[in-house]
């Protein structure tokens, strides 16, 4: 705590300052009593001095004609504006004198840049010298003192330029993000993918009947560690009932590990707002791909081939999930091996995914993730039980078979030729 009025260094909760004996008392009483603190932002109590009072609203930054208001109006004291001008002398209370030294000014502001205060503007700042620090000085004292301590703060200010988060990891398989695409769903086709943070390399990419199933969705990751080999540091999902037993899983191959994220820290909930890396990543998905199949499937509706029932649905996932799947799995190839380009306000690398992830110590990067063994895996497997058919309904797919082969339909191996099969069977099924 300083003096306000010489700049002196205060020790204790001294009445008056040692260097140049003014009342410093009130800096004290303004922390520490009672009856001078707010209540639920309503103002000093009735209890309060009028001294005390007089202080409050005068540090607050009202002028004298508002003290005055509020002396008479909630305090019922009444005295003449004159009289309170006096009062206000009395207690060294000037907005034109007496200003708080430069070098005092400053310490408190290098105590706000130190938290939170870093965002505040020097107008903001120079009501919170005033309030909180019970300091008089200029306003423009303070605007320069920002430019001096904080010149990159007021340099964004000024652009008024927004600062965005950047996303950070230390190398691949720290954190998999892990999330359900719906865009194809009303034709009955749901996706559910992955991505490491570090790398951006897609860890899979699948399609099939549903994606809420919490078997699908931990089969999928259960393969994916497989064929890597390791497992991650960290998981992030949604909070949606199909990631559960994913995370279960994930949580019982992380609890035996030593570091800070083991067993149940190792799983991440939250929105899907926030799991930035899948969900900027369906964007890209959406343009490159998808956008062709649903105007596809939009096409077909609009002609009267589908409707959006059960049957509809199994029968559009019968004939088109095979070439889908195959074009989900070149995508995630040439995505795998595309080039990144460098982000200024990235703090991830940039180039290939695919060389990012497993040659991460060219990039100033570690591996983060943990080898675990096949063994267990394979007893996680066992637990879980058989995915459903490719149809989705064992029924209409021994349905759909039977027809195809009554009509000697060859499988499709392109779009034309899985529009033209599937408007074969459907008009055979009698959909």
């Amino acid at each position: 705590m300083f003096c306000p009025f010489c700049g002196a260094q205060l020790g204790g909760a001294p009445r008056f300052c040692p260097s140049c004996g003014q009342n410093v008392g009130f800096l004290t009483e303004r922390s520490s009593t009672p009856s001078t603190s707010t209540s639920e932002g309503c103002g000093p109590t009735d209890e309060a001095s009028e001294e005390d009072l007089i202080r409050d609203y005068f540090g607050k930054g009202h002028s004298y004609e508002v003290i005055h208001d509020f002396l008479e109006t909630k305090h019922g004291m009444v005295m003449s504006l004159k009289t309170l001008k006096r009062r206000l002398k009395q207690l060294n209370l000037s907005r034109r004198a007496s200003y708080t030294p430069l070098e005092t000014v400053n310490a408190a502001i290098r105590s706000e840049l130190n938290g939170s205060g870093q965002l505040l503007g020097y107008r903001a700042m120079w009501q919170t010298l005033q309030q909180k620090h019970s300091l008089t000085v200029r306003r423009d004292n303070v605007m320069q003192a920002l430019r001096f301590l904080n010149p990159e703060r007021v340099s964004l200010r000024h652009r008024r330029r927004f600062v965005r988060r950047s996303y950070c990891a230390a190398g691949p398989n720290q954190v998999w993000h892990v999330d359900g695409y719906d865009k194809l769903k009303p034709f009955g086709i749901a996706i559910s993918g992955c991505i490491d943070g570090y790398s951006r390399r897609v860890m899979w990419l699948s399609s099939g009947s549903t994606n809420n199933d919490p078997a699908v969705i931990a089969r999928y990751y259960l393969q994916c560690i497989s064929n890597c080999g390791v497992v991650p540091a960290r998981l992030r999902t949604d909070c949606g009932t199909e990631n559960g037993d994913m995370a279960a899983i994930h949580c019982s191959l992380r609890e035996d590990h030593t570091d800070e994220f083991a067993g149940p820290l190792s799983h991440m909930y939250g929105t899907s707002t926030a799991n930035q890396r899948i969900e900027s990543w369906w964007s890209f998905f959406r343009k490159q791909r998808t956008q062709f199949w649903m105007d596809l499937f939009s096409d077909l509706r609009d002609r009267h081939y589908f409707n959006g029932t059960h049957e509809h649905k199994c029968l559009v996932r019968y004939v088109f999930l095979g070439i889908f799947q195959k074009e989900l799995d070149e995508h995630r190839e040439l995505w795998n091996n595309h080039t990144i380009r460098p982000v200024r306000q990235s703090l991830c690398p940039s180039g290939k995914p695919e060389t990012m992830y497993h040659l991460p110590h060219r990039f100033g990067g570690r591996d983060c993730g943990y080898q675990v063994e096949l063994q267990e895996l394979q007893e996680f497997k066992d637990l879980l039980p058989p995915i459903n058919s490719l149809c989705g309904d064992d029924n209409l797919q021994a349905h759909f078979a039977n027809l195809e082969r009554q009509s000697q339909l060859t499988p499709p191996i392109n779009w034309p030729a899985a529009v033209d099969n599937y408007i074969a069977l459907k008009e055979m099924a009698g959909l």
